[in-house]
Formats: structure tokens, sequence, C-alpha cells
């Protein structure tokens, strides 16, 4: 078997969130058998064991947008020009970028994929939250002219909707997009399909996210911080920052809160802020937490099993888990034996003074939130019925 991925990026340094789930989903394909060519939309190829590259033929194109972007927000004041959290207006700068794109990068891209599908032959070319839009007519020429599967997999439903309209360092996916020329568009949301076929999927399945039990593993070291939380920002969740950071935090001064990661704009208390954590590393400091917190954004919580990955990825590593309400939370994990959900500061407070009271039961609660991840949630899970999906591989492989 063998894929061609245009993906958003390979580079871990860029920070987008999906970039290190799709590391271990490219892993778990290419244990289960699959040959993968990957060429990335933002930045450079970077190589692993697990696939094979091709270079990104907009390299400088994306850079020098990625740099006027920067200094647009630097000018505003701002590290990033932000979007309002609900309904974002398309404006008139996000209509003259797609004008750009589609004069500039999308012929280059129709020729960059023309090429590599003639010259690989892959099975089925499976596009990784590239903006939807910037590929417009793509998917339908190579169709027509190879009679090969096109799948769209989009790792960040509802976030990526029209109505939240993604994050503030990307681009609103679905504005004059044509989902309807993928054979299969792809989730990470069960509740998020409908609305995928509402606006015009004509195929719409969910894949969770998952995690590389390798790599999220529980380390025997010293304990180093009381309650973690590593995050890109708190966008679409200050309410709950507030609620299981900022508040807490005041009412237990003898507590070690620490933050990894950055743009915090909320109330974050008295925790301490680390800065980023670098992937290699991020393992490491889930097990030097005797408590890990999973404050999941507004748009995932609230729309039903919206995947993302950290629940999969603490509880792989063994983590006490403390988590905000999360509607279908129970779609994978078992709360109050798993890990646990609390729905308020107050709550939040008990579940940390119950956990760091008693290690033994915090260590048992990420006993069995692992054993849950080897059972059901692993990335080569995810990767057999990705690939069962596609029809590459039969559904009773799926385990």
């Amino acid at each position: 078997m063998k894929l061609l991925v245009a993906a958003s990026a390979v580079d871990l340094d860029f920070r987008y969130g999906c970039t290190p789930a799709w590391w271990q989903l490219w892993k778990g394909l290419y244990e289960e058998g699959v040959d993968l060519v990957v060429t990335p939309y933002r930045g450079r190829a970077v190589e692993s064991p697990w696939w094979r590259t091709a270079p990104n033929p907009t390299y400088v194109e994306g850079e020098s947008f990625a740099r006027a972007r920067d200094a647009v927000a630097r000018l505003k004041g701002d590290s990033y020009l932000r979007r309002a959290e609900d309904n974002p207006e398309d404006g008139f700068g996000e209509r003259m970028t797609r004008e750009a794109v589609w004069r500039w990068v999308t012929p280059r891209w129709r020729k960059h994929l023309d090429r590599l599908v003639r010259d690989e032959r892959p099975d089925a070319l499976v596009v990784f939250t590239v903006p939807m839009a910037h590929l417009r007519g793509i998917p339908t020429y190579l169709r027509e002219r190879y009679d090969l599967p096109i799948v769209f997999y989009d790792g960040d439903v509802p976030m990526s909707l029209p109505e939240f309209g993604g994050m503030d360092t990307g681009f609103n996916w679905y504005h004059q997009a044509d989902l309807s020329e993928y054979d299969l568009v792809v989730s990470n949301s069960e509740g998020g399909l409908e609305r995928l076929r509402e606006l015009g999927a004509r195929r719409a399945e969910a894949v969770f996210w998952a995690a590389d039990p390798d790599f999220f593993a529980p380390q025997a070291i010293e304990k180093e911080v009381d309650v973690f939380f590593y995050g890109y920002g708190d966008k679409f969740r200050r309410e709950w920052m507030q609620a299981l950071v900022g508040e807490p935090a005041r009412a237990l001064p003898d507590v070690d809160f620490a933050l990894g990661g950055r743009d915090f704009q909320g109330d974050v208390g008295t925790a301490r802020l680390i800065g980023d954590v670098p992937f290699n590393a991020f393992s490491r400091a889930i097990s030097a937490a005797r408590v890990n917190l999973c404050i999941t954004r507004r748009s995932h919580a609230t729309v039903y099993a919206s995947s993302s990955c950290r629940p999969f990825e603490l509880a792989s590593a063994g983590a006490a888990i403390v988590a905000n309400p999360y509607n279908g939370i129970e779609r994978w994990f078992e709360p109050g034996s798993e890990l646990i959900v609390v729905e308020n500061a107050e709550q939040a407070v008990q579940a940390y003074r119950d956990l760091l009271g008693d290690p033994a039961q915090a260590e048992e609660l990420g006993r069995r939130a692992r054993e849950r991840v080897l059972d059901e949630h692993t990335y080569r899970h995810r990767a057999r019925q990705l690939l069962a999906l596609i029809g590459l591989q039969q559904e009773s492989r799926v385990g």
C-alpha cells in the first residue's frame, strides 16, 4: 500500500497542534505496512524513518506570507491576528489572500501533485489539514486524470468550521471550498460529521485522535510539579483555565501549579509559566507532574465526541488526569475510574487535594487510563481504521 500525503506541516518547530499527531499516525501507518510519501504545505520537508518526503513547491511564498502576517500582528501590538470566537467574519484581507493563493499557489500545487501522482502511483491521496479552499479544483483534476481516491483529513473539527473560524495563526479552511471534490472527509469529531455533510461532504467519517504508547509512556522520574497543564494558548477555554488553574492556585498556595506553552490571556492565578516544552520532552514533563490537567477548548468540549490529542497523550503516559466537562469523554475513557471530570473550581480544588494527598490513588488512576489506551486508542488502531475507510484494508483488522 502506498499513500501520498499533503500535510499542513511536517516541521514540529511551527507548533501546529496537529503536527505531532500526524507524526504518530504516519508512524502507525508505516507499522501497518504503508509506504508514505509526505509533502508539506508550510515549511520544509522533514525526513524520518517512517516516510519519504517530497519538497514544498511554494516554500518561499508560504514563509513570505507568514512573515508578513507576523509583521502586521506586531504593528497591532500582538503576536497573532486575532479572530472573534464566534462566527468570525470572512474579511477583506482573507478574501484577498485566497485570490492571491488561487493565482500563484494553487497552480503550482496542482502541477506538483500531478507529478507526484504520476511518478509514485499511490493508492490514494490524503490531504491533512491544508486549507481546503487553497486546493480548490485539484482533487477533481487528479481524480478525473488518474481515477485516484482523494481524502481530506480535518483533525481540528469543530474549531476549523466557519462558525468557529480556527485558531488565530491559521486560515478559515472552508470559506469558498468545495467539500464534494473529496471522496471522503475524515474528522476527529463524531458530532461534527453532520455539519461537514451540510457544508458539502459526500461522505464523512470519524477517526479519533490517539497516542503512540512507545513515545507517551510513563517514566520513572522524580515528581517536580504538583499540577501541570500544557497548551497552545487559552482561546475558547479561558473560563476553564480560571476554574482549574486560576482560582485553585489562589486557594491552594502550597500547591505548585505550572503552565507550559504560551499566549495565556486570562486568569491563571499564581501558576508558574515555564514556556514551550519541546515535543521530545513532553512525555517526561507529564511524568514529572503529580496531576495533569486536560482543559479542552469550548469548541471541542461542547460538540459531542470531538477528540483532541491531549486526553490520549496524558492517559498513555499514565497521568492522573483532571479534566473540565467534555461532551463525549465517556466515548474514550470512564470518568471516575480512568480520569476525573470536575464541574467547577471547588470540585477542582477537592480533586487536587485528594490526588496529592493519596499518591497511590493517583498512580492507579493513571495505570487504568494507560491500559485503556493500549486496548483501544493507539495510532495503530487509528491507522487500521483509516485504511479500512479508504478501502485499502479490511474492517475486520481494526482492533
